[in-house]
């Protein structure tokens, strides 16, 4: 053999070049992890004033930022670094406590701190400023072991519930009742997709549909860019205005240390105004199609004629105990959702009818639900105690990343330079007024959600940092909420980083490029009028939820 024969040989068999894979929201907060570790040594730490406004969390005070001396050892600093995610699922930190004399000036400066309601002057408190976190502290609770067990068990809830059959049948029925009405099943199913979004911020559990959807779609007279835009816009936009999503609107509101459904009434605005834009964005593609098919942005692919031009098929006949399935289903959220809205801040003769759960209530509500499910679909005990395992297994990986994610925070108070990274930001954002702080808040957690796709993450991350600075805004820390989740919403609509939009492209056969050009005028407006919620939040308190 040749040199020559041996060379082209060698070329022929050589391995192809792996291409570029972005990371995984793990890789990239461990990096985040190690960098922010690495900063400790860099940045010097400093701290605020704190007061507690009648009883309620500490929070800093404006102007009272100064350098403070940390002692700790490069022994210690590697100790916060190696148990980082055990302090960000279960640390303790030592909590504040009242400060017997302070200065009239600064208490002063927490009065106007705290401001006041009803004309009356908000109790205020100067306290010292939150101490260290770690596994054998004794105080309050700084990590996220309550929002790491909810994940778990709403996982187990959704997986039980996938396995009765029930959620297949159930679209399936709604897609052959409307078989002949194609313009009204995609209003249904978007409208379906958006709810699962907004309440549970449905992402992977969209996947599984696109095999039931995509044939009824194309064999209506459509693309398969409409039954992408049915299953990802629908959820994704519904995720993007989230009410009472757990994932994204509850990681972030404890985080930011307020209530579930504070800013809800913005929320639910921009849920029904952005989902009706989506509906009818998708609608007019799917006429123009169905009228020209030559307008469609990706061609068909091997069997879709056939499919346009087979006879339906029967639906999936559902059981009796399927359809009790979907009703537990659909109670258990719609419970979940009447819980954590606080009704007694609309008016006091609602006050009785207020449960106020949080995250302990809410995760034994899904797995009782889980169970209530399992039994009433058939699954039988061991089928049901192996779904149960099976979806917090599935699920485990979300609840990690905020462990995780939450570490990071903890490094950050243990060095001391959490208040240094506010200051700065303080300093960024004192000269804008309260409604164009709320815009900027938006915009800079776009970059951040590409970085980190995973909602969890993103919050737990970005929240202990950029809650605070509405504070100083005169924002609420709801509407930093309202921003994060929207900013975070948008981003997943599309971002190359999420195996939600890859896999669901992959699964429909649309190559991203063509999606991407189909979606990119529907984020443009999305991107605008979110701008405009975010200045309507600020200037209507009652809606973006009022600065406490």
């Amino acid at each position: 053999m040749t040199s020559d024969t041996q060379t082209r040989q060698d070329d022929t068999t050589a391995e192809p070049k792996r291409r570029f894979k972005f990371p995984t929201a793990f890789t990239v907060l461990f990096f985040v992890l190690a960098l922010v570790w690495i900063l400790t040594f860099i940045i010097k730490p400093g701290s605020y004033s704190y007061v507690s406004c009648d009883g309620g969390s500490p929070k800093p005070v404006p102007g009272t930022f100064g350098a403070v001396k940390v002692d700790l050892s490069f022994q210690e600093r590697l100790y916060d670094l190696w148990v980082s995610p055990v302090n960000g699922l279960y640390g303790v930190r030592t909590p504040s406590e009242v400060v017997p004399d302070p200065s009239p000036e600064l208490l002063k400066q927490g009065q106007a701190a705290c401001g006041t309601m009803a004309g009356k002057q908000v109790p205020a408190e100067i306290v010292t400023a939150p101490g260290n976190t770690g596994p054998y502290n004794s105080g309050d609770l700084a990590g996220a072991v309550q929002v790491f067990f909810f994940v778990l068990a709403i996982g187990a809830f959704i997986t039980v519930t996938i396995k009765t059959g029930a959620l297949d049948a159930g679209i399936g029925r709604v897609t052959d009742r409307f078989r002949k009405r194609g313009l009204l099943l995609i209003v249904i199913l978007m409208v379906i997709f958006s709810v699962g979004g907004t309440t549970y911020g449905m992402a992977e559990e969209t996947l599984g549909f696109y095999a039931i959807i995509l044939p009824v779609i194309v064999g209506l007279g459509y693309d398969r860019l409409v039954g992408v835009g049915i299953i990802m816009v629908g959820a994704g936009v519904g995720t993007l205005a989230s009410t009472v999503n757990p994932f994204a609107t509850g990681v972030a509101s404890d985080a930011a240390g307020v209530a579930l459904g504070d800013g809800i009434g913005l929320r639910l605005i921009m849920y029904a105004v952005f989902t009706t834009i989506a509906v009818l964005y998708v609608l007019r593609y799917a006429q123009r199609v169905k009228a020209d098919p030559a307008r469609s942005m990706t061609p068909a692919v091997e069997g879709d004629e056939a499919l346009a031009s087979a006879p339906a098929g029967p639906p999936v006949p559902m059981t009796g105990r399927q359809k009790t399935v979907l009703w537990i289903f659909g109670l258990t959220f719609g419970l979940m959702i009447f819980s954590v809205i606080p009704w007694g801040d609309f008016s006091s003769s609602l006050e009785p009818i207020t449960l106020g759960w949080y995250f302990p209530e809410l995760a034994a509500l899904f797995l009782v639900g889980a169970v209530l499910v399992g039994l009433v679909g058939g699954l039988g005990e061991e089928g049901m105690v192996t779904g149960i395992i099976s979806g917090a297994g599935d699920f485990i990986g979300a609840a990690l990343i905020i462990a995780v994610a939450r570490g990071v925070t903890v490094i950050m108070n243990n060095a001391g330079i959490t208040d240094t990274v506010l200051h700065a930001l303080e300093g960024a954002v004192s000269g804008l007024s309260s409604g164009a702080f709320a815009v900027v808040m938006y915009l800079v957690n776009i970059p951040l959600a590409f970085l980190v796709p995973s909602s969890s993450g993103h919050a737990t991350l970005a929240m202990p940092i950029m809650a605070p600075l509405g504070d100083f805004a005169g924002v609420s820390r709801a509407m930093v909420v309202t921003a994060y989740q929207s900013a975070s919403g948008w981003m997943n609509l599309f971002t190359p980083t999420s195996a939600i939009v890859m896999g669901g492209l992959a699964l429909s056969r649309v190559r991203y490029d063509r999606y991407l050009k189909f979606v990119a005028p529907l984020l443009g407006i999305l991107l605008i009028l979110t701008c405009l919620a975010m200045l309507l939040g600020v200037a209507v308190p009652a809606l973006g939820g009022p600065v406490k």
